[in-house]
């Protein structure tokens, strides 16, 4: 990142340097070091990425700044509940179909549609298990969270060995 005057400068934009000197977007790109010495730009490292869901930034000492934990635990609940929602609703016209006429829903679809919500659960709880937001941020970006019930009806990938038709 290059600093002017301790202010970040965006590569490919135009700026204008203390003494009112206008250059254009190229000119970072373009200039060599000498030269962007010689109107005071220094290169600095660019900071280290941070997960927006759970951080505001970095404070003066370099510590990354968490955000409310108990908003997250909310935030993070919500999304389960939608994300089993989502999973689920494809097939909630087969459980209906089953109330409204008696044509029984295959038990394969039901035992997944259970462990849809029974997961849900799991991870609700883990969530509001979690006692700060490191903990929050380890357990959603960890490999329990992302891992849902596979739907017994999606295709199955074809193995490279098998033969294709």
């Amino acid at each position: 990142m290059f600093l002017l005057n301790g202010q970040p400068l965006a590569v490919d934009a135009p700026f204008t340097d203390a003494k009112g000197n206008r250059y254009p977007a190229n000119w970072l790109r373009l200039s060599t070091a000498a030269e962007k010495a010689a109107i005071g730009i220094t290169e600095v490292p660019d900071p280290e990425p941070y997960d927006q869901r759970f951080y505001w930034g970095y404070d003066a000492e370099g510590k990354l700044i968490p955000k409310d934990h108990t908003q997250l635990v909310e935030q993070w609940v919500a999304q389960t509940r939608t994300t089993a929602g989502t999973l689920l609703q494809p097939t909630d016209w087969i459980i209906i179909r089953e109330a409204d006429n008696g044509k029984p829903a295959d038990p394969v679809l039901k035992t997944w549609r259970e462990d849809i919500r029974l997961a849900a659960g799991t991870k609700n709880t883990a969530i509001a298990a979690t006692a700060d937001t490191d903990a929050l941020a380890a357990y959603i970006t960890g490999a329990d969270y992302p891992a849902w019930p596979a739907d017994p009806y999606a295709p199955q990938p074809v193995a490279e060995d098998e033969e294709k038709v």
